[in-house]
């Protein structure tokens, strides 16, 4: 599941360029996976694709809308209009993708009336309003993490049940509630770590030995042991 939207991404760049068939190989090298492993999963869609032809791409699209639910478009709040929530309000590829950023909430007065790509931010004190109104189905929180989880538990309370969670913190919500968690901070430790362990590995004496990794306290692990580490 977690690859389709990588191939419908691929597939709408390559409908948008006019293509109307590809390979197995081509959507597999758009998509950054193996052609094998995407076969396979197509086939768990009922796509196999024509032998010297490939796959539709209209058709392809179709088929991986409704596995994804997107054949309507969902209504999204977006709670917290700081520096990343603007810049996610203003993002025009969500209506192109399934869903339409329906309204906008902040708890800061100063915010508050403030317009954003044609939508008025609300106080959050009228989330229950609105999300009747515009039947909510997925809420974001682009807030500090010291309000997230109050702002998770007013969304619950309106009836959201998938949440994308771009605030540094793990929320708690009820069994049934979907949580997604953006955190760019850790995807940067992450590539620091293989930076870091690039660095070890170009290290090495010429003449063979083990690659080695400082510890604080004067420690020091093998790159068998990272390994295993990770």
């Amino acid at each position: 599941m977690a690859r389709l939207p990588e191939y419908l991404r691929a597939l709408h760049n390559l409908a948008e360029t006019g293509h109307e068939t590809v390979s197995s190989e081509g959507l597999a090298n758009a998509a950054g996976v193996n052609s094998a492993k995407l076969r396979k999963d197509l086939s768990q869609l009922g796509s196999y694709g024509t032998r010297g032809v490939g796959y539709d791409v209209g058709l392809l699209i179709d088929q991986i809308e409704y596995v994804l639910g997107l054949t309507q478009r969902r209504a999204v709040a977006l709670v917290g209009v700081g520096n990343l929530g603007h810049a996610l309000a203003g993002y025009d590829g969500f209506a192109s993708r399934g869903f339409r950023i329906a309204a906008l909430f902040d708890a800061d007065q100063e915010r508050v009336g403030e317009e954003i790509n044609g939508l008025v931010v609300q106080h959050i004190d009228e989330l229950p309003r609105v999300a009747a109104e515009e039947s909510i189905a997925i809420g974001v929180i682009a807030t500090p993490a010291t309000a997230a989880q109050r702002v998770a538990d007013q969304l619950v309370a309106v009836g959201v049940t998938s949440i994308l969670n771009f605030a540094p913190c793990v929320l708690s919500v009820p069994e049934g509630v979907d949580v997604r968690k953006v955190d760019l901070a850790i995807e940067l430790q992450i590539l620091s770590f293989h930076e870091h362990r690039k660095a070890s590995l170009t290290a090495l004496p010429a003449a063979g030995g083990s690659a080695l990794t400082a510890l604080p306290g004067g420690l020091a692990v093998t790159e068998s042991q990272e390994a295993i580490g990770t």
